[in-house]
């Protein structure tokens, strides 16, 4: 018996639509993640980006477990010489772009290279309720009832 391969051109995309309100970052960027490489199907082929389109609503409403909210550090360089850059979890979801958070946590769950870039542009990620992709027909996945540590108890 062969190993099953699959073809980019047999691979069948789905959207599924995700509402992320009081759900913890860290289990909800696993989910997402597994969704996004596909590893969740029977066909699952590691050099294939056979994943779903993965939609996610209320970003702004996400929880962080512990102290992370006021303690947790994003950095980032500017380029220049003592150029070193940081954000608290808290002023980035306060601020301007809340969905970082989430894009962040996902992005550093995928593998680098071409493929995870690819893969990465099947997450669309938006702060409030409303999203532009009715017409593809989503279907809601309830991260929350999958276990109960994936929601904020507190």
């Amino acid at each position: 018996m062969s190993t099953f391969v699959q073809k980019p051109a047999e691979v069948e995309k789905k959207w599924i639509l995700i509402d992320a309100e009081g759900l913890v970052v860290g289990r909800l960027a696993t989910i997402i993640a597994m969704h996004l490489r596909g590893k969740h199907k029977a066909t699952y082929t590691p050099h294939v980006d056979d994943g779903d389109n993965v939609i996610v609503i209320n970003a702004e409403k996400v929880a962080l477990t512990g102290k992370k909210y006021s303690d947790k550090k994003y950095y980032w360089h500017t380029g220049y010489p003592g150029g070193i850059k940081e954000r608290t979890a808290r002023q980035i979801i306060e601020g301007r772009f809340p969905e970082r958070v989430l894009e962040k946590a996902v992005e550093r769950m995928i593998p680098r290279g071409p493929l995870g870039r690819r893969q990465m542009k099947n997450l669309r990620v938006y702060a409030g309720m409303n999203h532009p992709h009715e017409a593809q027909q989503p279907v809601a996945l309830d991260v929350a009832s999958l276990n109960s540590k994936n929601t904020r108890s507190a």
